[in-house]
């Protein structure tokens, strides 16, 4: 049976897509020909998962401003926090959950973005 096997990409409407696609190189070195682009091959966590999830407002997106955020998978939340840092990034929070360590930021158009690291298999 034919099946849906992870989450192919995330689209939305920027003023300047160039400037969008710099501040992701630049700041979380995500770079592609399309734009950011990440391979699942370069995933070594256990059992690795990517998740669609659905509110009932959008209070835990803000203070982004879209109505909607982007979760991206990091395998180390503490250093890449120190890595933002160094180049002046904003980090808004960070938490540790137990299963999983997250922090948020904004993107120059204002959306907002999770990172997240998965601690143990889902």
């Amino acid at each position: 049976m034919a099946k849906v096997t992870g989450l192919g990409g995330v689209f939305y409407v920027v003023k300047d897509p160039a400037a969008t696609r710099q501040w992701y190189r630049d700041t979380l070195g995500l770079d592609g020909e399309y734009g950011p682009q990440m391979s699942w091959s370069e995933e070594t966590g256990d059992q690795p998962y990517s998740l669609i999830s659905h509110f009932s407002d959008d209070s835990y997106m803000k203070p982004g401003t879209g109505g909607f955020m982007i979760n991206l998978r990091v395998d180390n939340l503490d250093g890449f926090i120190a890595q933002l840092k160094e180049k002046g990034v904003d980090v808004l929070d960070s938490v540790d959950e137990g299963y999983g360590k997250f922090a948020w930021l904004l993107d120059p158009d204002g959306i907002k973005i999770e990172l997240w690291e998965q601690v143990e298999a889902p």
